[in-house]
């Protein structure tokens, strides 16, 4: 019975990780479309109709004139040309588009399993769950854009961060289910070793979502700009313009170098502790799959702390900032992997 549960099982796990594939790619082209300044060149939310370009001149010019009344165009793109208007329309349109494929691909297929009875009833919720989860996704995705229309010539960084941190959290929502359906239960071979990394590898994930969302305030006040130097800023290890804002937890959120700072310590910890991990690892009885996994890990965390110096001192060139956006969701990626199969290794009753 449990076998026959696991086939039926795959197809839809299948799916779910064809799904995080997309959402991988979607981070890319939302550091692309954010790193070529493209994001508030479609000032129009229309989720059916806009899955359409522009079909005419008329209509191109129609966009183009919106564009023209926000601060973005005016203080910064003035004398923009119709046809430079379009390169960066082209990156915000795949952008949405891509998203609505995401819908689609998550939908269709869920309806297929569905109406054919291959889905376990405890999963209905779950899988609703992140369908609702997706369309939100789409509205916070807009109420970050509407925050440039105004009074900025940029989004606001809190909502860039939340819309950043939202969609990682739908990728290991997914990611996490799938592996639950994917993986068949394990022995009791290694329960020890596991139960000892647990506790540091459960708290990983949360050390890099928070790494992740100081990353998003990085983005947000293009702070990876300037102090392009590592280890120090201005020949110092803390720069001296730290805790210029009043009150001082101004400073967190909206003061550059501050929040430069930061990131860069929260990049360092996280993988100080990935590293620590591992060596601690090595003293332990570990499961094959779960070392080949730490190894995967500790991969993740360097590549990761290399394209994020490298991104900075190249002072963000378009290629390796996405690189570091999608290195951000791979090193997740690894660390919940990793998780998840010491967790099972620490229970093998779970199913």
């Amino acid at each position: 019975m449990k076998n026959d549960t696991r086939q039926q099982d795959r197809p839809i796990a299948i799916w779910l990780l064809v799904c995080c594939a997309m959402i991988l790619i979607m981070a890319v082209i939302g550091a692309i479309t954010r790193l070529t300044e493209s994001g508030l060149s479609i000032m129009e939310w229309n989720p059916i109709g806009g899955a359409l370009p522009p079909l005419s001149e008329t209509e191109w010019q129609r966009l183009f004139t919106i564009y023209q009344q926000i601060p973005e165009y005016q203080q910064e793109n003035a004398g923009m040309s119709l046809e430079e208007f379009k390169g960066i329309f082209w990156w915000e349109f795949i952008h949405r588009l891509w998203g609505r494929a995401i819908g689609v691909v998550f939908l269709v297929p869920f309806l297929w399993f569905w109406l054919r009875g291959q889905i376990r009833r405890a999963l209905v919720p779950h899988l609703l769950c992140m369908f609702l989860l997706g369309g939100l996704q789409g509205a916070l995705g807009w109420y970050m854009v509407a925050s440039g229309f105004a009074d900025r010539t940029d989004v606001s960084q809190y909502r860039l961060t939340a819309h950043l941190l939202a969609a990682f959290a739908i990728y290991a929502y997914l990611f996490w289910v799938a592996l639950g359906l994917l993986f068949p239960q394990p022995g009791h071979k290694a329960a020890e070793a596991s139960t000892r990394l647990y506790r540091p590898l459960a708290l990983l994930p949360w050390l890099i979502v928070t790494t992740i969302a100081s990353g998003g305030l990085v983005a947000g006040l293009n702070a990876g700009m300037i102090y392009n130097t590592f280890p120090l800023m201005e020949g110092q290890i803390i720069p001296p313009a730290y805790n210029d804002i009043t009150p001082w937890y101004i400073n967190l959120f909206e003061n550059v170098a501050a929040v430069q700072f930061n990131h860069r310590l929260l990049a360092v910890t996280t993988v100080a502790m990935t590293l620590g991990i591992w060596l601690y690892a090595w003293r332990l009885p570990r499961s094959r799959p779960l070392n080949k996994a730490l190894h995967l890990l500790v991969l993740a965390a360097l590549v990761q702390l290399s394209l994020g110096i490298s991104t900075l001192l190249l002072v963000v060139p378009i290629t390796l900032g996405a690189l570091h956006q999608a290195g951000g969701l791979l090193f997740l990626t690894a660390s919940l992997y990793s998780l998840f199969l010491a967790r099972r290794d620490k229970n093998p009753s779970l199913i």
